[in-house]
């Protein structure tokens, strides 16, 4: 999970980049890097950190140019601890190419081996997406032949990249002196989206948050396996350059992932966060009587609209009982389960007199790990509660995740092969309530009918790519992000 963002504008963009990479910070707090382009050259910075924090005022002025890209990075294969595999990526051949990248090639050893052998092409970094950059390149120059690039000669490597490439991708790449070329993998796993600003700007970007936020006018998604070239002009070309392409984007952005005021592929986070709480309330009452709980208390940030829904329905005051500490990053995207661990009450504090004497309902997005939700609830019996009872606005998380969530090994998972019971025991709640698969899928889904899969692989086991056998899990585990050991950890 990363947030990516591009621009090809008339003024500069540097300021722009910046302030869209601030609204997907949510998306990735490892590293962030922007790289811009005026005169057909690029200029770029890029190091391990918060976006705050990597670009000073001299790093903004060293950016100059009408166009560029971005992301803000969470490490899911390669090494986390390496400043080296910052995007974005550059290669200079053919013409200049910049790429950034969100999400997770299955193949990416398997097309590693075909660049070194058959182009060949050094990969200097552990990244998969230095991989993509090379065989995005190759095609590129496939498509050319020596001659120049258009729109048809971008679409057709980009034609080309889709049949090579295995799992899942949202890709913003700046060719030099050419234009910007945009494209999502054909089963549109994670999401992009683009849109319109002053001057004819024009800008891609993981989530509609950015472009709104930037004052850019959010046009509509990328269709699955489409492509979109825009020129240094501002003019844009779209092709569909997938051969069978099919909508199933992951359902993890709306459980958790993505900010509550974005809008994915025609369905609002925060409305799809509601619903959730609706089908929660329905597993809560069969599980708990009403009348056994006095107040529902979220987990914050993502479990807010969940639960201020499901209190709603249960006829209970909503009240909050934690107070999050903002300048500590999201506990999830921590690489290490140590660090998760240290840093849960570092992130939050507790308001003892919401607890204090009463039966609490607390509501969570959802529930990967289990060492989070074990030290919250431990924290509400310190500060006076009855009983605790912990809801799940998400299923059990019982399989791995391949298409870029940093949750990869069955052994983290605290509900793979336990039962609810049983993960209730490890937690310590006096009741566990979890979300039922068909009804999270139903609930996301009713937001915008048109969307009729979801890839729910950590949920249900689907992988919606058709490719990912036993041996596929066990390599890709091998090849998760690598960090340093005092970061490392087990749940």
């Amino acid at each position: 999970m990363c947030g990516i963002v591009g621009v090809v504008g008339q003024v500069p963009v540097n300021q722009t980049l910046y302030d869209a990479l601030l609204l997907l910070q949510h998306r990735g707090q490892d590293a962030a890097g922007i790289v811009t382009q005026q005169d057909g050259k690029f200029f770029m910075h890029k190091a391990k950190g918060m976006v705050r924090d990597v670009f000073r005022t001299r790093n903004m002025r060293a950016l100059p140019g009408t166009s560029g890209l971005g992301q803000v990075r969470y490490p899911t294969a390669g090494n986390a601890d390496s400043e080296q595999e910052a995007q974005p990526f550059y290669t200079n051949a053919p013409f200049g190419v910049v790429l950034v990248h969100n999400g997770n090639l299955t193949n990416a050893q398997a097309l590693r081996q075909e660049l070194l052998a058959g182009d060949p092409r050094h990969i200097n970094t552990d990244s998969d997406s230095e991989v993509l950059l090379g065989v995005l390149a190759h095609e590129l120059a496939q498509a050319t032949r020596g001659g120049e690039l258009g729109p048809e000669q971008a679409f057709a490597a980009v034609a080309a990249v889709h049949r090579r490439l295995r799992g899942s991708y949202a890709v913003v790449a700046h060719i030099a002196g050419r234009g910007m070329l945009v494209f999502r993998d054909p089963f549109g796993i994670r999401p992009l989206g683009f849109g319109r600003g002053a001057g004819g700007a024009v800008m891609a970007a993981s989530e509609s948050v950015a472009l709104e936020g930037t004052g850019h006018v959010f046009e509509r998604d990328l269709a699955p396996g489409e492509a979109l070239f825009v020129t240094l002009d501002g003019t844009v070309h779209a092709r569909q350059c997938a051969e069978r392409p099919s909508l199933s984007p992951c359902i993890f952005e709306f459980v958790y992932l993505a900010r509550p005021d974005s809008v994915l592929d025609g369905i609002s986070v925060y409305q799809a966060r509601l619903n959730l709480g609706q089908t929660l309330a329905k597993r809560v009452i069969s599980t708990v009587p009403p009348s056994e709980i006095d107040t529902v208390i979220p987990i914050p940030e993502s479990s807010r609209p969940s639960a201020n829904e499901l209190a709603r329905m249960l006829g209970k005051p909503y009240r909050e009982g934690f107070v999050k500490n903002r300048y500590v990053g999201r506990t999830f995207i921590m690489p290490g389960q140590a660090v998760r661990k240290r840093s849960v009450r570092q992130k939050l504090g507790v308001i003892a007199s919401e607890f204090a004497g009463r039966n609490v309902l607390l509501v969570d997005d959802s529930i990967v790990r289990g060492t989070t939700s074990q030290e919250i609830v431990q924290m509400a019996r310190e500060a006076g509660a009855r009983k605790v009872y912990l809801a799940s606005a998400a299923p059990p998380v019982r399989h791995p995740n391949v298409y870029g969530i940093d949750m990869p090994t069955r052994e983290e998972l605290v509900a793979h092969g336990r039962s609810v019971e049983e993960v209730r025991q490890i937690i310590g709640a006096d009741a566990l309530i979890y979300q039922d698969v068909q009804a999270m899928k139903q609930a996301v889904a009713s937001v915008n009918p048109r969307v009729t899969r979801f890839d729910a692989s950590c949920f249900d086991g689907v992988y919606v790519t058709g490719d990912i056998s036993e041996g596929d899990l066990v390599r890709l585990n091998a090849e998760r992000p690598r960090v340093s050991a005092v970061s490392d950890g087990a749940d």
